[in-house]
């Protein structure tokens, strides 16, 4: 496969499993030196060893993305490693469900602090040390379907997405003058441990992702990480999008909650 990203590198918070794994292999297979992040050290470097067993290039850096100073240290991490910074996907995040009229405000609050201000602080990190380097970059944010739509017990989740969709529309005109494309990704569902996880403890089936999607069928992360490797790669005119990646899901207007 062409390495379209040679010589850049790129930073994947939350990249130590699932989606933010595969988002991470993606940039090492088109030749990104590749910075993946947990908040484990062991956790990082442990994905980071795996891409190198793959034949690519990356360091495992820990970090809270809700600390902006540790986000900010994440960035001088990589930039001392690698010598400068071009990609910043901001894939960290978190879910806590439970009924709105008696949601714990700390879940609120935890949710809130990882989905919606550690991409804030993520991006802001990343910008920061792109208008520096004055040529210009790609941000993407990770999103959900979640943040467009309303469904039970995801009050705390559905509004960190939405708040993460009008971020982006926002940060992308903000820095469009230094060449810095922001965009965010909004996944459907996606088969990985974690929703196999969440789906049993709420009795949801595969048969429920299946008819409510019209393509029929769960997504995977490696093609979220298609989706993201297209924002990231080469010269576009797109900033300011979010692309929904959903199998046709928010498409289809006779479809069932699944709840």
């Amino acid at each position: 496969m062409t390495q379209t990203l040679s010589e850049q590198t790129a930073i994947v918070t939350g990249s130590s499993s699932g989606i933010g794994k595969a988002i991470a292999e993606e940039p090492a297979v088109a030749g990104a030196n590749v910075v993946t992040n947990s908040r484990s050290e062991e956790r990082a470097e442990h994905a980071a060893a795996n891409i190198e067993r793959a034949g690519g290039t990356a360091v495992g850096v820990a970090a809270d993305v809700t600390d902006p100073d540790s986000v900010a240290t994440l960035v001088d991490e990589a930039v001392d490693e690698f010598g400068r910074l071009d990609i910043m996907i901001n894939n960290a995040g978190t879910n806590v469900r439970g009924p709105a009229e008696s949601f714990d405000p700390a879940d609120w609050q935890h949710v809130i602090d990882v989905d919606l201000s550690g991409v804030f602080f993520g991006a802001q990190a990343a910008a920061r040390r792109m208008i520096e380097q004055g040529n210009g970059g790609h941000i993407v944010n990770i999103s959900s379907i979640m943040g467009e739509v309303g469904l039970h017990e995801r009050a705390a989740y559905s509004a960190a997405k939405g708040g993460v969709n009008n971020l982006t529309r926002t940060l992308s005109v903000e820095w469009a003058e230094h060449s810095i494309h922001v965009n965010a990704l909004a996944p459907g569902y996606i088969k990985t441990e974690m929703t196999d996880e969440a789906l049993a403890e709420v009795g949801f089936t595969d048969a429920n992702v299946r008819n409510r999607t019209p393509l029929e069928r769960w997504g995977s992360p490696e093609e979220m990480a298609t989706c993201v490797r297209f924002l990231v790669e080469g010269d576009h005119f797109v900033t300011g999008e979010v692309l929904h990646a959903d199998g046709g899901w928010l498409a289809f207007a006779w479809g069932s909650s699944g709840d």
